[in-house]
């Protein structure tokens, strides 16, 4: 049986103290582990210069000791292949660092996405997003009013995107203030959510925060970044069920990862865990080529073949769309699952 480590996780509620706690030397992480770091590992621990680590130690905690393959360590930790500069790869692969005023981006006709906070509770090393200028786009209060006039200015829009970093890192009465200010644009009828935090500290989603969206006049719908069941437990399956009575719609993308879930029965167990917890699969992205994540690549023949195979394991409706994001597009593109001959 896998033996998870323990880490002193706090039992409190407080999602501001467990944010704090976190492990940002990777020699740190792999000791509490116990995770001998192989030559990869030990090479890899100067990528934090690249792109600082950062793990919640209530994350951590649900890591198998010993295993240095451990999917959710695989996603956090500082890897020598960081270094390593990958044809075709790029610091802006979905050419997102021009913003209509700083932090909106519109990209599509209908909707707009505001990064309302430039940092995370976890730093994923395939971030899209590593290299982004959060100093020119900073959250706060001055650029969030300038969003909102383009917003209100432009009435071809009716749905905004709250993304980041991760937008879920602004408080309780930030959120609410920007609720406010979106509430009061007719033309708005949805917000949508994008957030890795309720995962990562399932304690932000606080009995205050769950209140003010059920009280909203805006559809909202949460969308989770979860990439393997293991990542799932019972703090999470509460927090969606807080969200669930709030009448909140809850949704999961993922990332298709080398060495993390690229097998169909992983993407399975991924599935049914997610349902279970009343998170319905949404997206499943081919991994966007940013420079310093290429390691993690799964082509797109392979992930094809592993999307058909998933087919045949879980009900239609737990399958989530197969995508790529490309910059400029109109829209995300959907990857068929017929092989591409040679």
């Amino acid at each position: 049986m896998a033996h998870i480590v323990t880490l002193n996780t706090p039992s409190r509620e407080d999602w501001l103290s467990q944010l704090a706690d976190v492990i940002t030397d990777p020699d740190e992480l792999l000791r509490l582990l116990n995770v001998d770091a192989d030559e990869n590992l030990f090479a890899g621990r100067d990528a934090k210069r690249l792109f600082p680590l950062r793990v919640p130690r209530a994350f951590a905690a649900r890591m198998e000791k010993g295993n240095p393959n451990d999917p959710l360590l695989l996603q956090v930790v500082t890897a020598q292949q960081e270094f390593v500069a990958a044809p075709g790869f790029s610091t802006d692969p979905l050419e997102e660092q021009n913003s209509v005023v700083p932090g909106l981006l519109h990209k599509y006709r209908n909707r707009a996405l505001l990064l309302v906070k430039g940092g995370c509770a976890v730093n994923c090393r395939y971030c899209f997003r590593r290299h982004f200028p959060y100093a020119e786009n900073q959250g706060n209060k001055r650029n969030w009013q300038a969003a909102l006039d383009y917003i209100s200015a432009h009435p071809e829009l009716d749905e905004i995107i709250f993304s980041g970093g991760d937008p879920l890192m602004a408080k309780d009465h930030e959120l609410d203030w920007l609720l406010n200010a979106l509430e009061a644009i007719p033309h708005i009828k949805r917000l949508r959510i994008h957030s890795r935090l309720p995962i990562v500290i399932p304690a932000r989603i606080t009995d205050t925060l769950a209140e003010r969206f059920s009280r909203s006049s805006l559809q909202i719908l949460l969308v989770n970044h979860i990439n393997h069941a293991q990542e799932i437990d019972d703090n999470f399956r509460q927090a969606m069920h807080k969200l669930k009575i709030a009448g909140v719609t809850l949704l999961n993308q993922s990332v298709l990862l080398r060495g993390v879930n690229d097998n169909a029965q992983t993407l399975a167990n991924l599935s049914n865990a997610l349902f279970d917890a009343g998170v319905m699969p949404y997206y499943l992205h081919v991994l966007d080529k940013v420079q310093g994540a290429a390691h993690f690549m799964v082509s797109d023949d392979e992930a094809r073949t592993i999307m058909r195979e998933l087919l045949t394991l879980v009900s239609g409706y737990m399958v989530p769309k197969l995508a790529r994001e490309i910059g400029g597009e109109p829209s995300k593109t959907p990857l068929d699952l017929q092989l591409r001959q040679s």
